[in-house]
């Protein structure tokens, strides 16, 4: 059952709160897990990862060798990161900003546009719930009610409104495969 995952992307698309916020819900559904962030020097507009390894047993250590899911938010992450994946394993792609496809044949790749339907639900800071939704469908690691539970305690209840439109995100990358 072990499960590796790396989020990558820029720095400021939220890239640290989708590995936590899945290293958390994992927690909260009782699984051991692992969270590695790593972020570039400036942060905002730099570069910035996370790996999340997540195991019903104890995990030795919690750098990702092949892991089995990359989610990439930009093109420089998918050429960072494509040939790092296991073969066989799953590339989630913010195809409104990466419009290459991946070099490799022996993945999945599912493809989203997070950051465009962001912008139609009128929040572009969503697109990396959106992505989550589309992640958590796929993959299957929890439900999404312990995934929303646990956003909820991370980002705590200071605004209802930031809630509802987390949930209407995540929400429409959990349902985009459906239309």
């Amino acid at each position: 059952m072990p499960i590796k995952a790396v989020f990558s992307g820029f720095g400021g698309q939220g890239v640290l709160m989708m590995g936590y916020s899945l290293a958390h819900s994992a927690m909260s559904k009782g699984y051991h897990v692992t969270f590695l962030p790593s972020y570039g020097a400036e942060v905002r507009g730099g570069t910035a990862n996370c790996t999340v390894a997540i195991a019903e047993e104890e995990i030795a250590s919690p750098v990702a060798s092949e892991p089995d899911y990359l989610v990439a938010m930009n093109s420089p992450s998918l050429f960072t990161f494509q040939n790092k994946i296991s073969s066989g394993g799953t590339f989630f792609l913010n195809s409104s900003i990466i419009k290459e496809n991946p070099k490799r044949s022996d993945v999945v790749v599912f493809t989203i546009p997070c950051v465009d339907m962001a912008q139609e639900m009128g929040n572009g800071r969503v697109a990396n719930i959106i992505m989550m939704g589309a992640f958590i469908r796929k993959t299957d690691i929890v439900t999404p009610e312990i995934y929303l539970k646990s956003l909820e305690t991370i980002l705590g209840s200071r605004k209802k409104s930031a809630a509802e439109i987390n949930r209407r995100a995540f929400t429409a990358g959990y349902d985009f495969w459906e239309n």
